[in-house]
């Protein structure tokens, strides 16, 4: 289970969440979605403590971290927790003088220790998994942005992280080469890994997600299943936010 309780944060006089609270079972995919600058990353980031909570509670299995103002949080606590989790950018940041497969060995081979041919073999397992193996040996200059994605996909799966976060992770590719990368994560979210992403890509949120958090000024709208958030939802802010897209039940696969 994976539970963030109350989450407020801060930027100063600004806030950017209001007491938030989302609880992902394991083995399910939550997606963050609204407008612009709604909190949706911040929420994201505050998951692996890239961003570190004001107050509230994190919670990834038995791990538990409460932050509150003016308390720090030990290093080593926030270094066990992060570790059970997974990133995947917007931006792919790959490694350029790295091949694809030396991407998703480097946090093996120098975080964790493994032995180089340990690394490999995890690595090309990985690979074949986002369907990048033919490509291991290829610099990431070389890939397509799809491409680059599905190799990022496969680094932040490498360590088996308790759940896999998802940051506009179709963003900044066109539309052919984001359905590489949905296809991917809908096949990673039929195998039961647990992931939270933040999209503004409605269908990946509708094929992948089992439920869907709509999130503006930094506090919790509304929160339901894919299709009825995108079908039938009740608040008027959700329903403006929708029609602002154009989407139909028909978008909802």
């Amino acid at each position: 289970m994976i539970e963030l309780t109350n989450i407020e944060k801060r930027f100063g006089d600004n806030v950017v969440l209001k007491n938030v609270s989302v609880d992902m079972p394991e083995g399910t995919v939550t997606a963050l979605v609204g407008p612009s600058g709604g909190g949706k990353s911040t929420l994201l980031r505050c998951v692996n403590l890239l961003e570190t909570p004001t107050s509230g509670s994190v919670r990834i299995g038995e791990d538990v971290l409460t932050f509150s103002p003016g308390t720090r949080v030990g290093w080593a606590d926030i270094q066990r927790l992060r570790r059970q989790t997974g990133m995947v950018f917007q931006n792919f940041q790959l490694f350029p003088h790295r091949t694809a497969v030396e991407n998703v060995m480097e946090g093996l081979v120098t975080v964790l220790r493994w032995p180089a041919e340990r690394a490999r073999a995890r690595a090309m397992e990985l690979l074949e998994k986002v369907g990048m193996a033919h490509k291991a040996d290829a610099w990431p200059a070389t890939l397509s942005g799809g491409q680059q994605q599905r190799v990022a996909i496969a680094r932040a799966l490498a360590p088996s992280p308790r759940v896999l976060l998802c940051d506009e992770p179709t963003s900044a590719l066109d539309p052919e080469l984001a359905e590489e990368v949905v296809d991917v994560l809908g096949r990673l979210a039929r195998e039961g890994t647990t992931m939270m992403m933040a999209t503004h890509d409605l269908r990946l949120a509708s094929r992948v997600a089992d439920k869907v958090v709509f999130l503006d000024g930094g506090s919790i709208v509304e929160s339901g299943p894919p299709g009825k958030i995108f079908s039938q939802p009740e608040r008027e802010r959700t329903k403006r936010f929708i029609a602002s897209l154009n989407v139909t039940a028909d978008y909802v696969i």
